[in-house]
């Protein structure tokens, strides 16, 4: 069993965590937007804090990977890279969506083999990052930016499947979706707890990232507004 910093900021949630043996045993939440360059490394004192521990005692760290928000993704892996430089310890990355696929399994008791799992991001307007993956964790749609519309999923609608929505961009589908039969989980958002399974199954399978080269996946290019000319 693993103890394991999880760090998750790809979202206005600034989350951070840490897990034994794939259960989260402490946790910290910022719900308020912009905390994440505040708040992250504070929240990882009181972490430690609370369970009596030292940075030392760490056997890994693990970082959410994204898609996100582009400035919570570089704050996340630069929190977690300072740390391992410094310390020596394995770096994990795992990827949002999945993570969120999975609490989402957990959390919906009433899955079979016709249901589908689909988190999604939120990347402004109707476009999401989004995949989909089914009860075994085996991916039936690969990670993507996808643009909402009435026809969107229609093939897996007409074979179907039932599909179970969550993660922050998952509001969106509510005007979308064609009958009551399909499930939006409103209360399953990006959250260090929901790494912990998935961490400490990296850590057993010792699928640790070169901490000098690994990066978030962005997807997309950062979305920059530019200043209004002075008249």
């Amino acid at each position: 069993m693993a103890l394991i910093l999880n760090i998750e900021t790809t979202t206005d949630i600034c989350s951070i965590g840490i897990s034994d043996g794939g259960k989260s045993v402490v946790l910290r939440e910022a719900l308020e937007k912009n905390a994440h360059a505040a708040r992250a490394t504070i929240y990882i004192e009181e972490c430690l804090r609370e369970l009596g521990l030292g940075a030392n005692d760490l056997d890994a760290v693990a970082v959410s990977s994204g898609p996100g928000s582009y400035t919570g993704l570089r704050i996340g892996f630069s929190t977690a890279k300072g740390i391992c430089y410094a310390l020596g310890k394995p770096f994990i990355s795992l990827g949002t969506l999945n993570t969120l696929a999975g609490a989402s399994r957990i959390n919906f008791q009433e899955a079979g083999a016709k249901t589908l799992f689909c988190p999604m991001i939120d990347a402004r307007r109707m476009e999401v990052y989004t995949l989909l993956e089914d009860y075994h964790s085996k991916e039936m749609l690969p990670l993507q930016a996808k643009i909402l519309d009435e026809n969107s999923f229609g093939e897996f609608f007409a074979k179907g499947y039932r599909m179970v929505f969550s993660g922050n961009g998952a509001f969106k589908m509510k005007e979308i979706i064609p009958d009551n039969s399909h499930v939006i989980l409103d209360g399953v958002v990006c959250s260090a707890a929901h790494m912990a399974p998935l961490a400490e199954k990296a850590f057993r399978e010792n699928k640790f990232e070169d901490v000098a080269y690994a990066v978030p996946q962005y997807l997309k290019s950062p979305y920059i507004t530019k200043a209004k000319p002075k008249l």
